[in-house]
């Protein structure tokens, strides 16, 4: 009779550690999975308080060839800039484009910066009936101009679903490196392009001033779920702890 039951003490405490360990794993990760969340809450509102404060500053000169390593999507993105020169009107891109006007296409063109550089400029949004350069002939502004508008970091490799197709000429992001070879831009060529801001162009296209500065900030609810996950996983391990003694007094 005893060698029969010998084992069976040894199994309960084995059935015993097991849940406990994994009532122990669940909770203490979901618990680091909402820390981790509310971290990144943190993290998240101080970068909205900066790029709000970015976007109301007054305009800087835009980073030159020197500042051209310096330049950081934490630290440049949405930075009011100016840049003064002659756009390259040949040479412009045409960027599939959703906006508050409609689908169409952002206009995209090479600034040439009197200091010694070239940037890509996004014009504005034209729809697709404007797409050609000659519906718009107003708006090919020759002879020095000036630039305000917002830094942006390159996007490269096409939209979503949708590869950029330089040799036809088909764009679906504003892939600065791509672009620039596309075009056959020389010399220097800034890591960045510039959204030009609301000021009128002439004939009225492009239309700038539709940068969507929107950030989803979805880290509480993500935090409270995970920390309500670990909560319900602290009240499943409660209940079979009770259950565990139940059977055990039962068995006695």
């Amino acid at each position: 009779m005893t060698s029969s039951s010998a084992p069976e003490p040894a199994a309960r405490r084995r059935r015993w550690l097991a849940g406990l360990t994994a009532f122990a794993v669940l909770i203490a990760g979901f618990s680091a999975l909402g820390v981790w969340q509310v971290q990144r809450l943190a993290w998240k509102q101080d970068l909205i308080r900066q790029v709000d404060t970015r976007i109301h500053a007054d305009p800087v000169p835009a980073p030159g060839p020197a500042g051209f390593d310096a330049v950081t999507r934490e630290a440049d993105q949405y930075r009011r800039v100016t840049a003064s020169g002659r756009f390259l009107h040949d040479r412009e891109a045409r960027v599939k484009a959703v906006t508050d006007l409609g689908p169409g296409f952002w206009v995209v063109t090479p600034l040439e910066d009197a200091r010694g550089f070239t940037v890509l400029i996004n014009r504005g949004f034209v729809p697709a009936e404007r797409t050609a350069p000659e519906t718009r002939t107003e708006g090919q502004v020759d002879g020095p101009v000036s630039v305000t508008g917002l830094l942006r970091i390159t996007e490269p490799k096409g939209g979503f679903l949708r590869d950029n197709d330089p040799a036809s000429d088909r764009w679906f992001s504003r892939d600065v490196a791509a672009i620039a070879e596309a075009k056959r831009l020389q010399g220097a060529v800034a890591p960045y392009f510039i959204d030009a801001d609301a000021t009128p162009n002439p004939g009225g296209w492009p239309r700038g001033g539709l940068t969507v500065v929107r950030f989803a900030n979805s880290h509480l609810v993500y935090a409270l779920t995970w920390f309500g996950l670990a909560l319900m996983s602290a009240g499943g391990a409660v209940l079979w702890l009770r259950d565990e003694r139940r059977r055990r007094r039962g068995g006695r």
